[in-house]
């Protein structure tokens, strides 16, 4: 896919002219409000270093959690400006509104090489609304951010890559009006997920896991056919022992899709690992006692919430020998220490791979957290992907609305 991207953009000139810019800031908090993972922030940083460094007039859009479309101080972007600002060497202006008097004025009074965080977007029900003409409204308030004082129009750099998959006004609608880029970090993911679609290097092994085979059942069978190995694990592998009549006690089982379970595994049953052992516990519990039991005698009162010692080992020797590994998904529930090993044991197999020169790439989400929860190294992999939903969505198959609308 070849779209304008930020280097074209600078090529242009930028200084002193306003630019808005669509991040990914979605970061996790904690209950105290402090940002427990930057991760986000720090993929989003040279985009707009680049930016601030050419002496453009930089306004960025971005959201945190899921509000909905009104003000929530517990969703408000001021940790972000704040990490966002120390990430960058410089202040960070956060607005006290979207695209209001505030957010407008300060727009307006900004100078070259200044950076101005719009309050989370999602505040204005018209962001994700699925009315074409309400999300407009608020994307031109956007574009006018960015104008010139002779209204001449600013530069739209599309760099939340998590968000692409979004028909949303400061994803897509916004596009529409402005000379529009991919920044830094949209370029990027959507190389690696090329390389993954159209030149992967086999044996090419993918790791799938999170709770609901609903939720990966398209890419399932969109990668099924095109991998040497499909590893499954997580809640998600409940519903495959189930379908093969195995007992599977408390554990999550999505019964509408054993069926569904039964003919994938008849189809790619060359292809397709399950767990050999699982960890049961009596009750989802970080203290609940673990054990480790066979995946085909899983006990009635026990459910499953992490892969076994066993499995891990089985498919540490498909993905340690693997050329192209991708993951997205945990192994079981890595945010309890108990249940955490499956996790760490695949991710380790992984990065294993990856220094034996394997191209690895896991696909953002849980995968992405689990990676920084368990101490792991980011260099440890090729690629760790900030859009779980967008990767997904883009290895099915499918038109992902804010890259498309760069085409044009």
């Amino acid at each position: 896919m070849s779209i304008p991207n930020l280097d074209d953009l600078l090529a242009e000139g930028v200084s002193g002219r306003g630019v808005l810019v669509r991040s990914d800031l979605n970061v996790p908090l904690d209950a105290d409000g402090a940002i427990t993972d930057p991760g986000r922030i720090d993929a989003s940083a040279p985009t707009l270093q680049a930016l601030v460094d050419a002496g453009a007039k930089v306004v960025v859009a971005a959201h945190l959690g899921r509000p909905k479309g009104e003000p929530d101080p517990k969703l408000s972007l001021a940790p972000v400006a704040a990490a966002l600002g120390q990430r960058l060497g410089r202040h960070v202006q956060l607005a006290g509104d979207v695209v209001g008097t505030d957010a407008l004025a300060r727009a307006e009074g900004l100078t070259d090489g200044d950076v101005l965080l719009l309050e989370n977007v999602r505040f204005d029900p018209r962001e994700t609304s699925k009315d074409d003409a309400e999300r407009r409204a608020l994307a031109e308030q956007l574009a006018e951010l960015v104008a010139a004082p002779d209204g001449s129009p600013g530069a739209f750099v599309s760099d939340g890559f998590g968000v692409v998959h979004r028909k949303q006004a400061s994803v897509y609608d916004v596009a529409g009006l402005l000379p529009h880029y991919a920044g830094t970090l949209v370029a990027a993911e959507v190389a690696v997920l090329e390389q993954l679609t159209t030149s992967t290097e086999r044996p090419y092994a993918v790791v799938l896991g999170g709770s609901k085979v609903s939720d990966k059942l398209a890419v399932i069978e969109s990668l099924a056919g095109k991998a040497d190995s499909l590893v499954i694990g997580g809640g998600m592998c409940f519903t495959f022992l189930a379908a093969q009549g195995l007992p599977v006690g408390t554990s999550l089982v999505q019964p509408e899709m054993v069926d569904t379970c039964k003919r994938l595994l008849e189809t790619y049953h060359d292809v397709i690992r399950l767990p050999v052992d699982v960890v049961v516990a009596p009750e989802f519990d970080a203290d609940a006692p673990a054990e480790v039991v066979p995946a085909d005698r899983i006990p009635d009162d026990r459910m499953g919430l992490d892969i076994g010692p066993g499995s891990v080992e089985r498919f540490t020797a498909l993905l340690t020998n693997a050329r192209t590994v991708f993951w997205n998904g945990p192994m079981g529930v890595f945010e309890f220490p108990a249940f955490a090993a499956g996790t760490k044991g695949v991710a380790e197999a992984i990065a294993t791979a990856t220094g034996r020169g394997a191209f690895s790439v896991v696909g953002g989400g849980d995968s992405a957290a689990a990676v920084r929860t368990l101490g792991l190294p980011d260099d440890g992999f090729s690629h760790i992907s900030t859009g779980g939903g967008a990767s997904l969505e883009y290895l099915e198959g499918k038109t992902l609305p804010g890259l498309d609308v760069l085409n044009n």
